[in-house]
């Protein structure tokens, strides 16, 4: 190998091609991974449980800038929820590390649609109108002679019809008779 050759070697392998000088590489980005609640959901509660992964483990997590507790990398946190859109952020962070973000959109809507009742034993129809936070009225509507007949009183009909949404609370009648 010529001298020239053997000297130019020489002063790279002195420079160390640059590699000496290089800065460390960045550590990866904190990673965040938010199981619930789904993003553009709907709840009938006033409050969700935000649940999820994060890594590294020992990374802080805040959900609407509220420290959540993070175990294993896993954290939770239970936030209220205003009738309507609710905007809902979380963040992971790590000295050092470049911070993850999420946004979920979670709805509350508390209104209830009306089952169809039609043809149930008015005592089961009131009892499920009254498990959905609703006042069962009955009402009967078959007339004198429907008095005579044998059996039990069945839902005909109700108010709000079924596949109406109301607000929690509301009165729903429920129109019954032995023959509808």
């Amino acid at each position: 190998m010529p001298r020239a050759a053997l000297a130019l070697l020489a002063v790279l392998a002195l420079a160390g091609c640059g590699g000496a000088d290089r800065p460390p590489p960045d550590p990866p980005a904190v990673r965040l991974t938010v199981e619930a609640p789904a993003d553009v959901s709907t709840s009938k509660e006033d409050s969700v449980e935000v649940r999820g992964r994060v890594s590294p483990s020992r990374a802080s997590v805040e959900v609407l800038g509220k420290r959540a507790p993070v175990a294993n990398g896993s954290f939770s946190a239970t936030v209220g929820l205003d009738e309507g859109v609710n905007v809902i952020d979380v963040t992971a962070t790590m000295r050092g590390r470049s911070p993850a973000f999420a946004a979920l959109r979670v709805t509350y809507d508390p209104r209830v649609t009306i089952p169809d009742l039609t043809g149930l034993q008015d005592d089961e129809a009131a009892d499920r109108i009254d498990k959905l936070g609703l006042d069962p009225q009955l009402e009967s509507v078959g007339g004198l002679f429907d008095e005579l007949r044998s059996g039990p009183r069945r839902v005909c009909e109700s108010d709000p019809p079924a596949g109406t949404v109301v607000d929690p609370g509301s009165t729903v009648t429920l129109r019954t008779a032995k023959g509808c």
